[in-house]
């Protein structure tokens, strides 16, 4: 389909996905594998999992695809993808099934004919087998807490989204719902991770713009309107993803009615003054949602002076320690540092889908 075709005909990729594994698909594997179960979903890569793609994401890797999984004992023993590939329509609801080889990084393009066997993009894979290079773990084996804390955040998201078209292997739909969510002492120790990345950095807004510096003020105050946002997940506990979609999961949340206008007005800011102001209009709030989670003693909803000096900041004194006393699990517990999850101190979506550096980095909790 080209990517300049009206919004009126695009089919969302999700639902493309599943029309095409019940329409085209399904009715193969009934014929040719009667009696081999099988799962299909489409989880993991790709914008259409989240919800987010748009015709401008047709043009690359996108299009009717799903992953098919089987059982240890099948996989590898019947030849499903070439009764798919003699099978499958070249074409469906008008967009190609056919793609080209994967370039050097895996992508594959679309690629229209109406000859020869269809090289479809359905990935034939078990469910240990996918989970262990997709996300880098066994998913039938219990979960460290070191292990939660490397998992790339944006993967988890993508593995608990998507959807399930079938579970005929009944094993699917338990294993996502063991990544629906961190355990709790691993959220709390985030939650305490976060607010001291906030607190470090509280008057600095102010202090910047009164010696003059506005360009490094407005700096910080984007890193400050960040590093609320990912907070406000936390508080929600949804899964953030990486930075092209943050701002529109961000969106979605509860919090966003209120926040986004306040953030905007922020970034939008111009002196140093207006954006301390805006900044004391968000705090509030997030103060106020933190103390419906009932995990700290109240904190207060207002701001208050730095000190001696004439700046506006957010204070909570009682707040980490109230929130590391609530920490029962032992690995937690032992941690000694504050950094956070990976996803809290390394910016690049791209390093943390390196197996050999997430493993390195497990070594921070341990």
């Amino acid at each position: 389909m080209d990517a300049n075709s009206s919004m009126t005909d695009f089919i969302p990729g999700l639902k493309l996905s599943e029309l095409f594994y019940n329409e085209a698909a399904k009715p193969i594997l009934d014929t040719h594998f009667p009696h081999v179960p099988h799962s299909a979903a489409l989880l993991g890569w790709g914008s259409e999992v989240l919800g987010y793609d748009d015709v401008q994401s047709s043009d690359h890797h996108w299009g009717p695809r799903f992953l098919l999984f089987l059982s240890p004992a099948d996989y590898g023993k019947y030849a499903i993808s070439e009764a798919l590939r003699n099978n499958l329509p070249h074409r469906f609801r008008g967009y190609s099934a056919n793609f080209g080889k994967p370039d050097e990084i895996g992508v594959r393009l679309p690629q229209d004919t109406d000859e020869g066997p269809v090289n479809h993009m359905i990935s034939i894979e078990t469910i240990e087998k996918f989970f262990g290079w997709y996300l880098g773990c066994n998913p039938y084996e219990s979960l460290t807490a070191a292990d939660w804390l490397t998992f790339s955040e944006h993967k988890l998201l993508a593995v608990t989204s998507g959807k399930v078209f079938h579970d005929g292997l009944g094993e699917l739909e338990d294993v996502r719902r063991t990544f629906h969510y961190y355990p709790r002492d691993v959220w709390l120790y985030q939650l305490v991770a976060q607010w001291i990345k906030i607190f470090e950095e509280r008057e600095f807004v102010s202090r910047c713009g009164d010696v003059g510096d506005e360009l490094g003020s407005m700096i910080i105050a984007a890193r400050q309107v960040r590093n609320l946002m990912r907070l406000c997940f936390l508080m929600e506990r949804k899964y953030a993803p990486y930075s092209k979609w943050f701002g529109t999961a961000f969106s979605n949340l509860e919090c966003a009615s209120e926040l986004s206008p306040v953030f905007r007005d922020v970034l939008l800011a111009t002196t140093w003054k207006e954006r301390e102001g805006h900044l004391a209009r968000a705090f509030p709030i997030i103060a106020r949602r933190h103390n419906a989670l009932q995990i700290t003693r109240r904190i207060p909803e207002e701001m208050s002076n730095y000190g001696g000096r004439p700046y506006r900041v957010f204070e909570a004194s009682d707040l980490l320690g109230d929130i590391v006393n609530n920490f029962t699990d032992e690995e937690v517990k032992a941690i000694k540092h504050a950094l956070g999850s990976v996803n809290q101190f390394v910016e690049s979506s791209d390093q943390l889908s390196r197996g050999s550096l997430v493993e390195m980095l497990k070594q921070l909790y341990v």
